[in-house]
């Protein structure tokens, strides 16, 4: 059965597991009802091994310790979608100073044949760290993956047919990003934060690699809850596209990445893995998700829509 820490809940994704059409497995139910309490669920009996996630840590941790002329190298790519993106660019919708971050993007490196190139970018590797691309792909497939059976556990657990979420990012413009926060500079600027509050764009977000505290939810008691996770263990929450489809049964919950003390002088990594549907999807709600006589919360748009307007937002575009 799950269990809560700092209020979120732990799911094994191995807990009872019963294949369709038997019924939602038990850790299913654990899942909804973890999305439904805080929008974030810890993950654990997943299938990405700890050896995995670290090989890749440790290539993109190399890629960071190059200097800037070489990292520009990798970058360069309109709405950062593909390589490198320096300090400074991203910033939260609604805020008005950029975070204390820099990222790398990798995207589907087989992209399907009828995709329009504007939205599958083709992925850029460093040439410095060689190991990067196949340590990132392995990383990006198995996380892509363990989105997949999260999503039709979703599903069945809101008793809709096992794919209906799942099919959506099977080809998807999903994105692994790796983030390196830098120790923040004493002459950061009052409110400086290493990601200020924000909500992610798309279905759901599976986070692994973290190497620092810092990562805060904003609950329903208007809250900020730290989320801790244990080595093994997978964080999950809820996208925008996600509560779109829903009609914000389930939120997309507010989150933000504080440097307190001495984690103000350290860097800080992160790889999560933002899965997204292929551009065209509709994005409409759901009938499932609305009561008789009920009215959507959102209008109908596409994945590729929404996404454009997001990155405008957030000044990648």
């Amino acid at each position: 059965m799950g269990q809560k820490m700092n209020s979120i809940r732990r799911v094994d994704l191995q807990d009872d597991f019963c294949s369709p059409p038997t019924g939602p497995p038990n850790w299913s139910r654990e899942f909804l009802a973890g999305l439904q309490e805080s929008g974030f669920v810890r993950i654990v009996g997943h299938p990405v091994s700890s050896t995995l996630i670290s090989r890749a840590q440790e290539a993109f941790e190399r890629f960071f310790d190059l200097s800037s002329s070489e990292k520009s190298l990798s970058g360069g790519i309109t709405g950062g979608q593909r390589g490198y993106t320096p300090l400074g660019l991203e910033q939260a919708r609604n805020h008005d100073c950029p975070d204390e971050k820099e990222f790398f993007h990798v995207g589907q490196d087989s992209p399907p044949t009828t995709a329009q190139p504007e939205h599958y970018v083709e992925n850029i590797w460093p040439e410095a760290v060689p190991e990067l691309r196949a340590s990132a792909l392995a990383l990006y497939r198995e996380l892509e993956k363990t989105a997949k059976i999260l999503l039709q556990g979703l599903a069945l657990a809101c008793e809709l047919p096992l794919n209906t979420f799942s099919q959506m990012i099977e080809n998807g413009n999903s994105i692994l990003r790796a983030v390196h926060y830098p120790p923040l500079s004493v002459n950061a600027k009052p409110g400086t934060m290493r990601a200020a509050p924000h909500e992610d764009i798309n279905l759901i977000t599976l986070l692994c690699g973290e190497t620092d505290a810092g990562l805060e939810i904003l609950n329903r008691d208007t809250q900020w809850i730290p989320v801790t996770s244990e080595p093994g263990e997978i964080v999950a929450d809820v996208g925008d596209m996600l509560a779109r489809m829903t009609n914000n049964q389930l939120l997309a919950t507010t989150h933000r990445v504080v440097a307190r003390g001495q984690e103000r002088e350290k860097s800080r990594y992160a790889l999560p893995f933002f899965a997204h549907p292929r551009p065209e999807c509709d994005l409409s709600v759901l009938k499932t998700f609305l009561s008789n006589g009920e009215s959507p919360l959102f209008p109908s748009i596409h994945a590729a829509a929404f996404l454009e307007t997001r990155l405008k937002e957030i000044g990648l575009l």
